[in-house]
């Protein structure tokens, strides 16, 4: 419900800016003649796009060595973990007998 309660609004936001942003714009590439005319919006959500396109693989590329340290502390845990419970086991002491009956005194 949160999310659509976000996105219904962003939605809106996006289609007015489309909207209001009509006028036609030639997008090139530089060292060529290759080129596109497209509205105005279309460009600049086209360069939002790319622009968080590159900052989220830059951040995921920045993870990765977090990651793995993560997964080998996580593997060492649970070689200690099963270290422990052994140790557990073996000082566990044996189980007690119960204490003999004797007869009452007569």
């Amino acid at each position: 419900m949160l999310r659509l309660l976000l996105a219904v609004p962003l939605l809106v936001l996006l289609v007015l800016f489309a909207l209001s942003n009509t006028a036609p714009v030639r997008i090139g590439l530089w060292p060529t003649d290759l080129g596109l005319v497209a509205p105005l919006s279309v460009a600049i959500l086209m360069a939002v796009a790319a622009g968080l396109l590159a900052g989220a693989l830059l951040t995921w590329f920045g993870a990765l060595a977090q990651r793995r340290r993560a997964r080998r502390a996580e593997a060492r845990v649970r070689a200690l973990d099963a270290e422990i419970e052994g140790l557990r086991a073996r000082l566990q002491p044996p189980p007690t007998l119960p204490p003999p009956t004797l007869p009452p005194p007569a």
